[in-house]
């Protein structure tokens, strides 16, 4: 392991990729720092320029942005009182409420040195982890993958925020276009309506701008102005040997939840977040501290979303399963690229998944270097006005989405989503559950029908194989503890008409 690792500085420390790793860690720290776009927008709208760069260069700059994201999250959280990512939600209750007593420059330092230390330890877990299940998953044929996929997707429902049956409606819809182009046993196109650019399928690109670019500033321009930045000098960025004692358990405690619940499908890092805080208010002697201004309440939480970046990236390397929309962004990258990941990868490209390992090392350093001395940088970007900002997201979601096939149908397919996005979230239709369903689709259908070939069209298969059944089993019990809430629901509402 230790000669794998050497091997991957090796390929990080490539000009190339070194220069790749510095970009997603800048532009994911400035996505994390401007509430809006987001890391998804963010990778969606750099995929098109990874085309012609390696695999690893691309992996890696695009890595770079999640990781990236969940460091630059923490300043807005802690400065503005919004959260810049979703899994720095948690950071404002504690975070703000420093920055208010003064307290800013501790709030931010022990954000960034927490998240760096998580960061690296959840490579470490990354290394130690992937291996080995890599090797088991070497077992698994197509009905195992296809059991697993079902059981993933059903979790991803499992841990939707709003409505579960909205959820499933989405996912299914998202299976539905991941069929359209062409079939994938006869070549026959299927789902084009005569449409000649449908035959090669929907492009996860100018559908991922669309629903998370556009969708965005749509849905920003109904919110208010700008927010108020706390009026605060910065200062004692390095935490107190006092901060230091108080918050060295949150950090340990955060880094193990983090790593753990990153590797479930669904929002890992999000419910990281939330049980971090909620053990550390648990296991606090001085727990009323908790919500107004307790140093812990920020340590926790963002070694937390650190330490589940690393984590989540386990099952899309070692199985080939993409568990949440962020994975399916580096799923479909490497697809583009022409690599199939899974339990072959790390034997196959070993520069891939190596040269990934150890830009995640170095990526953490760099992040370390931008989040403490650029701190007054970004806090002069969080005062760029809505109305510069919002239509430069949208120029450069066009750019983006033409210059992938210098084609005019991608910018409509773009556009189109984009609309559908914003409907979507108006009346509370969840986007994740379609874009992951949507990358998996294709897996999902090859794997279904490979194993019905096995089988001469029987769905014992599925069954009968233990692993399979073990999984196919846990997807049910997923899917009906998911409908029992809303079906005694249902039933009181019934019970109160017959009253």
């Amino acid at each position: 392991m230790f000669e794998n690792l050497i091997y991957g500085f090796h390929v990080a420390f490539l000009p190339n990729n070194l220069l790749f790793c510095a970009i997603g860690v800048l532009v994911g720290t400035l996505v994390g720092v401007l509430p809006g776009i987001g890391p998804i927008g963010a990778m969606a709208l750099l995929l098109p320029a990874t085309f012609k760069a390696t695999p690893a260069a691309s992996l890696i700059m695009l890595a770079g942005i999640w990781y990236g994201a969940q460091y630059g999250g923490s300043t807005t959280s802690i400065l503005v009182n919004i959260p810049g990512e979703a899994t720095s939600v948690m950071t404002c209750l504690d975070g703000h409420q420093m920055a208010r007593q003064g307290r800013a420059g501790p709030a931010l330092g022990i954000a960034a040195w927490g998240s760096f230390i998580a960061g690296t330890f959840s490579v470490i877990g990354l290394m130690l982890v992937a291996l080995p299940l890599a090797k088991g998953a070497l077992r698994f044929g197509p009905p195992e993958y296809f059991s697993l996929m079902c059981a993933g997707l059903m979790i991803l429902t499992y841990l939707a925020q709003k409505s579960v049956l909205k959820a499933l409606m989405m996912a299914l819809v998202g299976l539905i276009l991941g069929t359209v182009g062409l079939d994938i046993l006869t070549g026959l196109p299927r789902f084009t309506f005569g449409i000649p650019e449908l035959v090669d399928g929907v492009g996860i690109s100018p559908m991922a701008m669309g629903l998370f670019g556009i969708a965005e500033v749509f849905e920003s321009l109904e919110r208010p102005g700008n927010a108020e930045i706390l009026q605060t000098r910065v200062t004692h960025l390095y935490p107190s040997l006092k901060d230091w004692a108080a918050s060295k358990w949150a950090i340990a405690r955060g880094t193990v939840l983090g790593f753990l619940l990153g590797i479930l499908p669904g929002g890992g890092a999000i419910l990281a977040t939330f049980v971090s805080y909620a053990v550390e208010k648990k296991v606090s002697k001085h727990p009323e501290e908790f919500g107004k201004g307790a140093i812990e309440g920020v340590a926790g939480p963002e070694s937390a979303n650190n330490a589940a970046a690393g984590g989540a990236l386990i099952p899309l390397l070692s199985l080939g399963i993409p568990h949440n929309v962020i994975m399916a962004m580096l799923y479909a990258s490497l697809i583009i690229h022409g690599v199939q990941p899974g339990p072959l990868l790390i034997r196959s490209h070993p520069d891939i998944f190596w040269g990934l390992v150890a830009s995640m090392y170095v990526g953490n350093m760099m992040l370390l270097v931008l989040n403490l001395p650029l701190i007054g940088l970004w806090v002069k970007i969080l005062s760029i006005p809505s109305k510069v900002l919002f239509p430069l997201i949208l120029l450069f979601c066009l750019i983006g989405a033409y210059s992938i096939n210098v084609d005019i149908f991608d910018v409509y397919v773009m556009i189109f989503f984009g609309i559908a996005g914003y409907l979507m979230r108006r009346y509370g239709y969840e986007v994740a559950p379609l874009v992951l369903a949507f990358v998996l689709g294709p897996r999902l259908e090859q794997a279904l029908r490979q194993s019905l070939l096995i089988s001469h069209g029987s769905f014992m298969i599925f069954i009968t194989r233990p692993i399979s059944a073990v999984a196919m089993g846990c997807a049910f019990l997923l899917l009906i503890s998911n409908l029992l809430p809303f079906i005694r629901k249902r039933r009181e509402v019934y019970e109160k008409f017959e009253e």
